[in-house]
């Protein structure tokens, strides 16, 4: 295998549109390092241009090898027309507050991953159900056999978009302040750790009480893990 393929397997390519210019000894085009941020990250950003205005919208998203998956309402107004549209996702996750001895020093730490595509709207409804059965058993592993079975009416309901990552790139700052040459300010600085994790389930009001948590639930909310 010559050097560009390998290079092409493992990086992203760096074009106009990806190229990190600011702090790029933060970022990475490797791909194992978006993936690895997208997979983390329990939410997502998708930007489109509609009619010319911008629009964000915040969305839970899955990934399968190199694409991205996200649902949405049929009726948005959104998503009728961002089919074979460019767009744009990004993922990030807060890993801590960076505080230094002075104020523009401070400083967060943070993976982000930006990508870049064109939106596909899923129109066949068996690949629906076998997408959103994906999302949900990434999430809770062997909780899609135990639901009752999804309606055609409310696949229907529901859209399921998707998107090749054509160009990708990650950035992550770690560690301490940067400022140690400033010691000698008497004040403290260091870094807070920030984590987001699962907590105690919450039944459902009119739950049973005879109904239990399963105890593959309960192992997922004991490990803390999101994802």
């Amino acid at each position: 295998m010559s050097k560009l393929s390998t290079d092409c397997d493992i990086n992203f390519p760096r074009t106009d549109r990806s190229r990190i210019r600011r702090e790029p000894h933060l970022g990475s085009y490797l791909r194992s390092d978006v993936y690895a941020v997208v997979d983390a990250s329990p939410l997502c950003h998708i930007g489109y241009v509609i009619d010319g205005a911008p629009f964000v919208t915040p969305t839970m998203h899955w990934r399968k090898d190199n694409r991205i998956y996200w649902h949405g309402s049929i009726g948005s107004r959104f998503l009728k027309q961002v089919d074979g549209a460019p767009a744009c996702v990004t993922c990030s996750l807060v890993d801590g507050y960076v505080l230094a001895r002075s104020a523009l020093n401070h400083a967060v730490n943070y993976r982000s991953a930006m990508m870049f595509g064109t939106a596909n709207v899923m129109e066949d409804l068996d690949d629906r159900a076998e997408a959103l059965r994906d999302f949900m058993e990434g999430l809770f592993p062997g909780r899609w056999d135990t639901l009752r079975p999804v309606m055609e009416k409310e696949l229907r309901a529901t859209s399921v978009l998707w998107m090749d990552i054509e160009e990708a790139t990650v950035k992550a700052r770690t560690g301490p302040p940067s400022d140690a040459d400033e010691s000698h300010v008497p004040v403290w600085a260091g870094v807070i750790p920030m984590q987001t994790m699962l907590a105690e389930g919450q039944p459902a009001p009119e739950a049973s009480a005879s109904t239990r948590l399963p105890d593959p639930l309960a192992a997922l909310i004991a490990s803390g893990r999101l994802r």
